[in-house]
């Protein structure tokens, strides 16, 4: 009777063993599931370089970041460009398979255009109201930069009509807080940035440190007053530096990514080891002439179309940094997880 006994308890706790052991994980199953799983990352890897390698992607390579000042009838500067000018400089940017980003979507590396595309910064400087007088029906002006950019966009399908502003506390002509709050939400609104030009356009080479953060952070503060928005890059009068280059980037009343400068050369992408955020080179728009023979627009872009290893061309994927294998060594660190190599 007890081997009975027994015998039933024995079955009974070799079936419930064995009932346990069926409800246990499938260890090949798993191990299966993760080759699986290996195999697809593999294999979707080695699809996203095919297609970087077969547009040359190159995201190491350099940004122009034009620089614009007014747009009038006649021009009385160099820094100034005609409608027609200005026109043809953003017709001569889509045939070259350029797209516009922003001032700060460069700098924080967001540049999320069209595989094979080239990235361009379209940048306006002090405010003026050729660059965006808005009717009594809240439409730009004819001739305007933005009612201009807006129609070459249009014409031209994958031509984003952003460009970055930086203001001064002119505020295209506006002195009233309700117009100027209405020019400057209409630009947020619209997908336009807003950047400090600081508020009385002074040369910050050898001011000091208050001196600095009064101009930045006050225009600031009112930039945030006016759009609920607080500017994250900025361009420096003249182009010039402050004795410390932080003291642009970081106040009380603000903290900028990105100083954009006024020099002569292309920008450096931001997943490269040479870009400083601190000290972004811009283009000044120009044709061949005395200086801008070699260092405006025209020059560099005729540069840049035929050394197109140079510039940057994208791979069409935000998520990844895609480039040519022996250009590894100029890669950030900090960007090594979103590295493609080909």
């Amino acid at each position: 009777m007890r081997l009975g006994i027994l015998g039933g308890v024995g079955l009974v706790a070799v079936a419930a063993i064995v009932s346990g052991c069926d409800s246990q994980p499938d260890t090949a199953r798993i191990v299966d599931a993760k080759a699986d799983a290996a195999t697809k990352l593999k294999a979707s890897k080695a699809a996203k370089v095919k297609a970087a390698a077969s547009v040359k992607a190159n995201e190491l390579g350099q940004i122009p970041v034009l620089m614009f000042h007014r747009i009038v009838p006649k021009p009385t500067s160099t820094d100034d460009r005609s409608p027609q000018q200005f026109r043809a400089d953003l017709e001569r940017l889509v045939k070259d398979g350029y797209v516009p980003i922003t001032a700060a979507e460069m700098v924080s590396g967001k540049i999320d255009i069209p595989a094979g595309k080239h990235p361009v910064v379209l940048t306006f400087d002090d405010s003026s109201p050729s660059q965006l007088t808005l009717s009594e029906m809240g439409v730009p002006q004819k001739d305007t930069a933005v009612a201009i950019l807006r129609e070459v966009a249009a014409k031209n399908p994958g031509f984003r009509p952003v460009a970055t502003f930086f203001v001064t506390r002119d505020m295209f002509g506006k002195s009233a807080r309700e117009e100027q709050a209405q020019v400057l939400l209409w630009l947020k609104d619209n997908g336009f940035e807003i950047g400090n030009h600081t508020r009385d356009h002074l040369n910050l080479r050898g001011r000091t440190q208050k001196e600095v953060e009064e101009q930045i952070g006050s225009l600031a503060k009112q930039i945030t007053s006016l759009t609920y928005t607080k500017p994250s890059t900025i361009s420096l009068p003249y182009g010039n530096q402050p004795r410390k280059k932080e003291w642009a980037m970081r106040g009380k009343l603000y903290r900028h990514a990105g100083a954009f400068l006024a020099g002569y050369t292309p920008a450096p992408a931001p997943f490269s080891k040479s870009f400083d955020p601190t000290g972004i080179p811009r283009i000044k728009v120009m044709e061949k002439k005395g200086d801008c023979a070699q260092f405006c627009s025209v020059a560099w872009l005729d540069w840049l179309k035929k050394n197109p290893d140079m510039v940057y061309t994208s791979d069409g994927d935000v998520k990844t940094v895609a480039y040519p294998k022996f250009k590894g060594p100029y890669l950030r660190k900090t960007f090594s997880e979103l590295s493609l190599p080909y």
